[in-house]
């Protein structure tokens, strides 16, 4: 084995990652100088259909304002085992690649994201540029215990 298989990341699949996680979320509005954190939970649960339900509930801090925040997502599997993920109403997010960069085109702004890490903590940080937005979106996830 070299050195360059030794320290390559494990590529995970959304099946490598069910159960339940504690999310951390850092949020960064640049554009309106603004910082925040996202506090709470998510689960990734195998469906019958063979894809994976990414549900994520929190409580958002941005400034002086709290929220309650949360999203689904579905991760399916399509040709050749690669792995995408949708929006709850069926419209194409990213391809799940993990360890390389992905991209959402959300017009008029451009999200670039990255998924790494382990079984045991695993991390999901966007980047939203355009007229619109200028954010850093970092969220870190581990075993709930």
């Amino acid at each position: 084995m070299t050195a360059t298989e030794v320290s390559a990341p494990a590529l995970l699949l959304p099946t490598d990652l069910l159960g339940r996680w504690d999310l951390h979320r850092t949020v960064h509005d640049r554009l309106a100088g603004v910082s925040g954190t996202v506090t709470g939970s998510t689960e990734l649960t195998a469906e019958d259909d063979g894809s994976v339900r990414w549900h994520e509930a929190g409580t958002m801090v941005l400034g002086a304002t709290e929220t309650p925040v949360w999203r689904t997502l579905s991760v399916r599997c399509g040709t050749g085992d690669r792995w995408y993920v949708h929006f709850a109403d069926g419209r194409p997010f990213h391809d799940w690649a993990w360890g390389d960069r992905v991209e959402h085109a959300c017009a008029p702004d451009d999200y670039t994201g990255l998924l790494t890490g382990t079984p045991e903590r695993w991390r999901v940080r966007w980047e939203a540029r355009g007229p619109a937005k200028d954010l850093v979106l970092d969220s870190v996830l581990t075993p709930t215990r």
